[in-house]
């Protein structure tokens, strides 16, 4: 894979069985994004774009076609092996949250870092829960924290391995207005500080509008890519439509 590249698909298709027939989910997609980029994938609920970001992350393996994260195909690994992979090279910060209730919002970033190896799991924790601006609540137990603060913590998780592509699945979706725009804020911030590649899946275009690129799917294919002329950011993502 190209060094610039640090996500690439081709011809990727996606199919469950149904009751006596087969669920077409993605149909046919190819596309790069550039390295360092951020690039959201714009759609309606059911065009695809979640499972999208599921076989781009290797939480699903897709029926037909090839995907390269980070120099690696995904498809050679088995599970095992994924889930190492995603542990050392990507983030992921979903719409749900996903705390551990019983450990605090230290423990719930510190503890993957220390099944990682890393030495400073805990410094390197209490650091990013201070960027995220949760220096305050390091003690504090999901259930006593607020939506927007757990998503922080989840942020943090993310982030604090220092992934080379962060996937975002509508990370504001379970919050109220003012609080998500924070929360954007955050992301975008860190993503640009930490030089992260970012995949951002939205059904916003405004959200979508703060992107380098705009990839739009419609049933299971990329419909349009436009890059985002408002956008500051240098290298964009390439997009080769079927």
């Amino acid at each position: 894979m190209d060094n610039d590249i640090i996500l690439k698909l081709q011809n990727i298709h996606l199919k469950f069985k149904g009751e006596g027939h087969e669920v077409n989910i993605l149909n046919g997609i190819n596309l790069e994004i550039a390295r360092g980029s951020a690039v959201a994938i714009l759609g309606p609920s059911g065009s695809g774009k979640s499972s999208l970001m599921s076989l781009m992350s290797g939480l699903e393996k897709q029926t037909a076609g090839r995907i390269e994260v980070a120099g690696q195909c995904l498809d050679e690994l088995n599970e095992d092996q994924l889930a190492l992979f995603r542990r050392d090279h990507i983030g992921i910060v979903l719409q749900s949250f996903h705390l551990i209730p019983t450990m605090t919002a230290l423990e719930n970033v510190a503890v993957p870092l220390e099944l990682a190896g890393k030495s400073d799991a805990f410094a390197r924790a209490e650091k990013f829960l201070d960027e995220v601006g949760l220096s305050h609540r390091l003690d504090h137990y999901p259930a006593q924290l607020s939506g927007g603060e757990q998503q922080r913590v989840a942020i943090a998780r993310a982030l604090a391995p220092e992934p080379e592509i962060l996937f975002a699945d509508e990370p504001t979706g379970n919050l109220d207005g003012k609080t998500g725009h924070k929360i954007i804020e955050l992301i975008f911030g860190l993503h640009k500080r930490l030089e992260t590649s970012m995949v951002l899946i939205t059904h916003d275009p405004e959200l979508a509008g703060k992107c380098d690129r705009i990839l739009h799917i419609q049933d299971g294919l990329v419909v349009k890519s436009e890059d985002n002329i408002t956008s500051p950011a240098g290298r964009v993502a390439e997009c080769l439509l079927p």
